[in-house]
Protein backbone atom coordinates (compact mmCIF):
# COMPACT_ATOMS: atom_id res chain seq x y z
CA UNK A 1 0.00 0.00 0.00
CA UNK A 2 1.01 3.64 -0.52
CA UNK A 3 1.92 5.01 2.89
CA UNK A 4 2.93 8.22 4.65
CA UNK A 5 3.32 9.36 8.26
CA UNK A 6 1.91 12.70 9.37
CA UNK A 7 0.61 15.07 12.02
CA UNK A 8 -2.98 16.30 11.67
CA UNK A 9 -4.25 19.63 13.05
CA UNK A 10 -7.47 19.47 15.08
CA UNK A 11 -10.80 20.55 13.60
CA UNK A 12 -10.81 24.03 15.14
CA UNK A 13 -7.43 24.79 13.56
CA UNK A 14 -8.64 23.67 10.13
CA UNK A 15 -11.83 25.71 10.51
CA UNK A 16 -9.77 28.81 11.37
CA UNK A 17 -7.71 28.25 8.22
CA UNK A 18 -10.87 27.85 6.10
CA UNK A 19 -12.14 31.20 7.39
CA UNK A 20 -8.84 32.82 6.45
CA UNK A 21 -8.95 31.28 2.96
CA UNK A 22 -12.50 32.55 2.49
CA UNK A 23 -11.44 36.00 3.66
CA UNK A 24 -8.62 36.35 1.14
CA UNK A 25 -10.14 34.32 -1.71
CA UNK A 26 -13.73 35.54 -1.68
CA UNK A 27 -16.02 33.54 -4.00
CA UNK A 28 -13.02 31.90 -5.67
CA UNK A 29 -12.17 30.16 -2.38
CA UNK A 30 -14.96 27.67 -3.09
CA UNK A 31 -14.16 27.43 -6.82
CA UNK A 32 -10.47 28.30 -7.31
CA UNK A 33 -10.57 28.00 -11.10
CA UNK A 34 -10.06 25.54 -13.91
CA UNK A 35 -7.38 22.98 -13.15
CA UNK A 36 -6.96 24.07 -9.52
CA UNK A 37 -7.92 21.62 -6.76
CA UNK A 38 -8.35 22.10 -3.02
CA UNK A 39 -7.05 19.45 -0.66
CA UNK A 40 -10.14 18.41 1.37
CA UNK A 41 -9.99 19.90 4.86
CA UNK A 42 -10.00 16.47 6.56
CA UNK A 43 -6.93 15.44 4.53
CA UNK A 44 -4.81 18.49 5.32
CA UNK A 45 -1.78 17.37 7.28
CA UNK A 46 1.91 18.01 7.95
CA UNK A 47 3.86 15.14 6.40
CA UNK A 48 6.65 13.75 8.57
CA UNK A 49 7.79 11.04 6.14
CA UNK A 50 6.61 9.72 2.78
CA UNK A 51 7.09 5.99 2.27
CA UNK A 52 5.60 5.30 -1.16
CA UNK A 53 4.53 1.74 -1.91
CA UNK A 54 5.09 -0.49 1.11
CA UNK A 55 4.50 -4.28 1.11
CA UNK A 56 1.57 -5.17 3.35
CA UNK A 57 3.80 -7.48 5.37
CA UNK A 58 6.17 -4.62 6.27
CA UNK A 59 3.48 -2.27 7.57
CA UNK A 60 3.03 -3.98 10.94
CA UNK A 61 6.80 -4.01 11.55
CA UNK A 62 6.97 -0.30 10.76
CA UNK A 63 4.06 0.57 13.05
CA UNK A 64 5.66 -1.40 15.90
CA UNK A 65 9.01 0.34 15.40
CA UNK A 66 7.37 3.75 15.09
CA UNK A 67 5.29 3.23 18.25
CA UNK A 68 8.51 2.82 20.23
CA UNK A 69 10.02 5.96 18.69
CA UNK A 70 6.91 8.10 19.17
CA UNK A 71 6.51 6.99 22.79
CA UNK A 72 9.89 8.61 23.55
CA UNK A 73 8.78 12.03 22.22
CA UNK A 74 6.86 14.37 24.53
CA UNK A 75 3.87 16.33 23.14
CA UNK A 76 4.70 19.81 21.86
CA UNK A 77 2.88 22.87 20.54
CA UNK A 78 2.73 24.21 17.01
CA UNK A 79 0.62 26.47 14.79
CA UNK A 80 -0.03 27.18 11.12
CA UNK A 81 1.89 30.30 10.13
CA UNK A 82 2.45 32.11 6.81
CA UNK A 83 2.09 30.75 3.30
CA UNK A 84 3.80 30.26 -0.04
CA UNK A 85 3.84 28.20 -3.21
CA UNK A 86 6.11 25.51 -4.63
CA UNK A 87 6.80 26.40 -8.25
CA UNK A 88 3.35 28.00 -8.54
CA UNK A 89 1.84 24.49 -8.54
CA UNK A 90 1.14 23.99 -4.83
CA UNK A 91 -0.29 26.40 -2.25
CA UNK A 92 0.91 25.68 1.27
CA UNK A 93 0.65 27.07 4.78
CA UNK A 94 3.76 26.96 6.96
CA UNK A 95 4.29 25.70 10.49
CA UNK A 96 5.42 27.70 13.54
CA UNK A 97 5.74 27.07 17.25
CA UNK A 98 8.10 24.34 18.45
CA UNK A 99 9.32 23.62 14.93
CA UNK A 100 12.64 22.17 16.09
CA UNK A 101 10.78 19.43 17.92
CA UNK A 102 8.62 18.75 14.87
CA UNK A 103 11.77 18.46 12.74
CA UNK A 104 13.37 16.14 15.29
CA UNK A 105 10.26 13.97 15.26
CA UNK A 106 10.32 13.84 11.46
CA UNK A 107 13.95 12.73 11.55
CA UNK A 108 13.17 9.97 14.04
CA UNK A 109 10.22 8.80 11.92
CA UNK A 110 12.52 8.52 8.90
CA UNK A 111 14.99 6.51 10.99
CA UNK A 112 12.23 4.15 12.13
CA UNK A 113 11.27 3.52 8.51
CA UNK A 114 14.90 2.84 7.60
CA UNK A 115 15.23 0.42 10.52
CA UNK A 116 12.58 -1.88 9.03
CA UNK A 117 13.79 -1.50 5.46
CA UNK A 118 11.18 0.81 3.92
CA UNK A 119 11.56 4.22 2.34
CA UNK A 120 11.01 7.16 4.64
CA UNK A 121 12.02 10.50 3.17
CA UNK A 122 12.14 13.13 5.94
CA UNK A 123 9.55 15.71 4.79
CA UNK A 124 9.49 18.12 7.75
CA UNK A 125 13.22 18.47 8.31
CA UNK A 126 13.53 21.44 5.98
CA UNK A 127 10.31 23.44 5.57
CA UNK A 128 7.40 21.76 7.35
CA UNK A 129 4.10 22.73 5.75
CA UNK A 130 0.48 21.83 5.17
CA UNK A 131 -0.64 21.64 1.52
CA UNK A 132 -3.86 23.55 0.84
CA UNK A 133 -4.34 23.34 -2.94
CA UNK A 134 -2.70 21.99 -6.09
CA UNK A 135 -2.67 22.55 -9.83
CA UNK A 136 -4.08 19.47 -11.57
CA UNK A 137 -1.88 17.30 -13.77
CA UNK A 138 -4.07 18.20 -16.77
CA UNK A 139 -3.49 21.91 -16.29
CA UNK A 140 0.26 21.45 -15.78
CA UNK A 141 0.43 19.61 -19.09
CA UNK A 142 -1.68 22.22 -20.86
CA UNK A 143 0.49 25.08 -19.58
CA UNK A 144 3.72 23.22 -20.36
CA UNK A 145 2.75 22.69 -23.99
CA UNK A 146 1.24 26.12 -24.50
CA UNK A 147 -2.35 24.91 -24.89
CA UNK A 148 -5.40 26.53 -23.37
CA UNK A 149 -4.85 30.00 -24.76
CA UNK A 150 -6.35 32.67 -22.54
CA UNK A 151 -5.86 30.62 -19.36
CA UNK A 152 -3.21 32.07 -17.00
CA UNK A 153 -0.05 30.06 -16.55
CA UNK A 154 0.48 28.41 -13.17
CA UNK A 155 3.31 30.84 -12.35
CA UNK A 156 1.35 33.91 -13.51
CA UNK A 157 0.85 36.42 -10.67
CA UNK A 158 -2.81 36.58 -11.69
CA UNK A 159 -3.45 32.97 -10.61
CA UNK A 160 -5.11 32.56 -7.20
CA UNK A 161 -2.17 30.68 -5.70
CA UNK A 162 0.23 33.61 -5.96
CA UNK A 163 -2.36 36.09 -4.72
CA UNK A 164 -3.47 33.91 -1.81
CA UNK A 165 0.12 33.15 -0.78
CA UNK A 166 0.84 36.89 -0.57
CA UNK A 167 -2.35 37.54 1.41
CA UNK A 168 -1.69 34.64 3.79
CA UNK A 169 1.96 35.56 4.39
CA UNK A 170 0.90 37.20 7.67
CA UNK A 171 -1.52 34.42 8.65
CA UNK A 172 -1.19 32.84 12.09
CA UNK A 173 -3.62 30.18 13.26
CA UNK A 174 -4.35 29.02 16.79
CA UNK A 175 -1.72 27.02 18.64
CA UNK A 176 -2.45 23.35 19.16
CA UNK A 177 -0.67 20.51 21.00
CA UNK A 178 0.74 17.69 18.86
CA UNK A 179 -0.14 14.53 20.78
CA UNK A 180 -0.43 11.85 18.07
CA UNK A 181 1.26 10.68 14.88
CA UNK A 182 -0.76 9.05 12.09
CA UNK A 183 0.36 6.32 9.70
CA UNK A 184 -1.88 6.74 6.66
CA UNK A 185 -2.68 4.65 3.58
CA UNK A 186 -3.32 6.70 0.44
CA UNK A 187 -5.26 5.32 -2.54
CA UNK A 188 -4.71 7.48 -5.61
CA UNK A 189 -7.81 8.47 -7.56
CA UNK A 190 -10.20 6.99 -5.01
CA UNK A 191 -11.23 10.26 -3.36
CA UNK A 192 -13.41 13.19 -4.32
CA UNK A 193 -12.82 14.75 -7.75
CA UNK A 194 -10.26 12.08 -8.56
CA UNK A 195 -8.01 12.92 -5.62
CA UNK A 196 -6.55 10.40 -3.19
CA UNK A 197 -8.50 8.70 -0.41
CA UNK A 198 -6.78 8.53 2.97
CA UNK A 199 -7.29 5.96 5.71
CA UNK A 200 -5.54 5.71 9.08
CA UNK A 201 -3.49 2.53 9.48
CA UNK A 202 -2.39 3.51 13.00
CA UNK A 203 -2.67 6.51 15.35
CA UNK A 204 0.21 6.53 17.83
CA UNK A 205 0.37 8.71 20.97
CA UNK A 206 3.42 10.77 21.90
CA UNK A 207 4.92 10.55 25.33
Amino acid sequence: MRLFTAVYPPREVLEHLDLALGGVGGPSASAPGSGLRWVPSAQRHVTLAFHGEVPDGAVEDYVDELATVVARAAPFETALVGSGTFGGRTLWVGVGGEVDRLRALSHEVARAADAVGIAGADRAGGRPHLTVARVSAARRGRDRHGRGRGAPRETDPATPFARWARALAVYRGPTWPVRTVHVVASRLGAGRSGGPAHEDVAVLPLG
